[in-house]
């Protein structure tokens, strides 16, 4: 079979009724993923010869989410009658393929070994159809693998959960949704796929009944149950969401991270640690974070989209919004960093501050209760507590920067544009309209008047 050509099918059109979420079911997220994400990664690394996701309800925004994937072509079942019909639908694709590999889109924990071996078994084996399954003892809701009398080579077939008997139901063996078939033998019994049953749907498993009658070699694989497991309600999602994030923890651990309790850290599919990383309860790390060797992640910090240098420390509650901390680096607690804001090295932004578009330089310091915005801070500059730029008119955002060497007085207003020159000060409570020349000292406040005896006229 190494001549042979595959292509895979996403089925991805179904509402997801049980769900009960305007969302497409997957595209509901897992962690900050698309659950439909985490298949497509294992689908691609099978490198087959094409790949198509079969589109429906809500299909735009399923197409939107595929632009990321310039691979995968997205076909439309305008009707939703049931998988067979997808398949059918999807006949003018996978006809130009010697086997199609079909399956559901919300197998999320489906590893590529599994879906390797069960593609291998396939091609030796010579199927005319394989199917993965798997025994679990909650089935509700599942189709029942039915086997004949000896086993996978004698007969196979599915019966969906609505319309299995009693007996049947007792079945622990289940289908997980996941086929790969002969095209050829496929395209001899798709068309008399017929839809008397409770649903009123064409089944995709009755080509599996069909193979067998027409004598057809029909085959199932067992794979583990946690890897087969899909997404049909949010209680269900909750769940994968869980055993996502359980072996994220689990995988970083063993890379050399340190996590202080892995039931209270959440670490997006994307994110990349490096060794001893520290992380506390209540971390959060999403998108494209990064985090560089040595650096604590305290209590209640959240990071998406940040780049964290070696050594950073931040020490609770700290959030970092699409920005970098540089080597050395210290925020927080409570300190907010957004919109491709930078601290460099040895750089410290701490209790309540707020950082919006600003790079503060090698060694400065913004202590406390500060908002930069819009800014350039020189190096080993000192903003003290209350300080502002006062970027927005309330149409446009202005600049401010600040030298080398500055020292801004507490609750300076600074109204930008201004600039303050390389080892300039202010003095504390100005408003600084205008700019401060190298080495000077800015002062803008009212001159302090005393009113004797006020105290007592008052009484």
């Amino acid at each position: 079979m190494e001549n042979s050509t595959l292509g895979i099918l996403v089925m991805a059109a179904g509402k997801g009724t049980r769900m009960k979420s305007d969302l497409p079911k997957v595209l509901l997220p897992i962690l900050d993923k698309p659950m439909l994400g985490y298949l497509l990664k294992t689908v691609l690394d099978c490198e087959p010869d094409g790949v198509a996701v079969l589109v429906g309800h809500r299909g735009e925004q399923v197409c939107d989410y595929l632009k990321a994937f310039p691979a995968i072509e997205p076909l439309w079942q305008r009707e939703q009658l049931g998988t067979g019909h997808a398949v059918r639908v999807a006949r003018r694709w996978w006809e130009r393929f010697d086997h199609v590999l079909v399956l559901n889109g919300d197998l999320p924990l489906l590893g590529l070994s599994t879906l390797r071996s069960f593609l291998k078994e396939h091609f030796h084996e010579k199927a005319a159809c394989s199917l993965l399954s798997f025994v679990t003892k909650r089935p509700e809701g599942y189709g029942r693998v039915i086997r004949g009398s000896g086993g996978s080579d004698g007969g196979v077939s599915i019966v969906e959960h609505k319309d299995a008997s009693p007996e049947q139901r007792l079945v622990e063996e289940v289908n997980a949704g996941c086929y790969i078939f002969d095209v050829k033998r496929l395209s001899s019994v798709i068309d008399r796929l017929k839809n008397d049953n409770a649903q009123g749907e064409y089944y995709l498993p009755d080509v599996v009944a069909l193979m067998g009658t027409a004598g057809l070699k029909v085959r199932a694989s067992i794979a583990e149950e946690e890897e087969a497991l899909g997404v049909n309600t949010q209680a269900e999602l909750a769940a994968m969401t869980a055993r996502v994030r359980d072996a994220l923890v689990a995988r970083w651990m063993a890379a050399g991270v340190r996590v202080m309790d892995p039931s209270a850290v959440w670490i997006g599919p994307d994110a990349e640690l490096a060794p001893d990383v520290v992380l506390m309860p209540g971390v959060q790390i999403w998108g494209n974070s990064v985090v560089g060797e040595g650096s604590v992640v305290g209590p209640y910090c959240i990071l998406r989209n940040a780049r964290l240098g070696r050594r950073v420390n931040l020490t609770a509650n700290v959030v970092v919004e699409n920005s970098t901390l540089c080597d050395d680096a210290k925020a927080g607690p409570f300190a907010y960093i957004r919109e491709n804001s930078l601290l460099d090295e040895r750089a410290f932004a701490g209790k309540f501050v707020e950082l919006k578009k600003t790079r503060v330089g090698k060694g400065s310091k913004i202590p406390h209760l500060s908002y930069m915005g819009d800014a350039v801070l020189g190096e080993n500059v000192n903003i003290g507590a209350g300080s502002i730029t006062c970027n927005y008119d309330g149409r446009n955002k202005f600049p401010t920067t600040i030298g080398d060497r500055c020292f801004v007085g507490s609750d300076t207003m600074m109204v930008a544009p201004v600039t303050l020159g390389d080892d300039s000060a202010t003095a504390a409570g100005s408003t600084i309209t205008e700019d401060v020349p190298s080495g000077a000292l800015g002062v803008g406040r009212a001159r302090q008047r005393n009113v004797e005896g006020w105290t007592s006229k008052k009484k």
